[in-house]
């Protein structure tokens, strides 16, 4: 049931209107055939013939079984899908004239970020005359980069929009590999745990 959105999106059998097609396989030497030896071969086999490459000249074909050939299909996009690692952006504001102690709480917050795999925006909001102070903003910014080189790299520079300025910081690589790390230390902590209270 789960193929059902990938049905009708190729051609098969009878549904194929070229004259010939290109059939490729595993154990053939691709070549062109009339559209109705095709099918004979495909009925010989017991299989299905599959339009793959509808666009190229002539159409691409499959000897296969449809089904199988759609749960191919869908298992492929599985494992595209779990290569794509999500990357989540996490925001850290400032003020123009932000102390020390509440700038060391927002670095460390910054650190934990690009640790786990993160992106990171931070950005200096001026309120009305506090614009003024848009070189303190840009000084801050550039500390916040410079303090973080260890953890992440910049992507982009201080860039004022509006009222906001905005610098963008990546993990550096191998940072990303911590948050599937923290999660095993979690539950292999979890296991010491019920080992122990045994």
């Amino acid at each position: 049931m789960k193929n059902d959105n990938l049905k009708g999106q190729h051609r098969i059998n009878e549904q194929i209107r070229a004259k010939e097609v290109r059939i490729v396989g595993d154990d053939m030497e691709p070549a062109v055939y009339p559209i109705a030896q095709a099918l004979r071969m495909a009925e010989d086999r017991d299989v299905d013939l599959v339009e793959i490459s509808p666009n190229a000249q002539p159409p691409v074909c499959k000897l296969i079984d449809y089904s199988k050939f759609l749960y191919q299909l869908k298992k492929r996009q599985k494992e595209q899908k779990a290569k794509q690692v999500k990357v989540d952006v996490k925001e850290i504001r400032f003020g123009p004239q932000t102390d020390d102690h509440d700038y060391n709480f927002k670095l460390k917050h910054a650190i934990g970020f690009l640790q786990d795999g993160d992106k990171v925006k931070a950005y200096v909001f001026f309120k009305g005359r506090s614009i003024l102070f848009k070189e303190q903003g840009e000084v801050l910014l550039l500390r916040f980069a410079n303090d973080l080189e260890e953890y992440g790299k910049v992507d982009q520079m201080p860039v004022l929009e509006g009222k906001r300025m905005t610098i963008f910081l990546s993990p550096k690589k191998g940072m990303a590999t911590k948050k599937g790390n923290a999660a095993q230390t979690k539950s292999e902590k979890k296991v010491e745990k019920t080992e122990t209270a045994e």
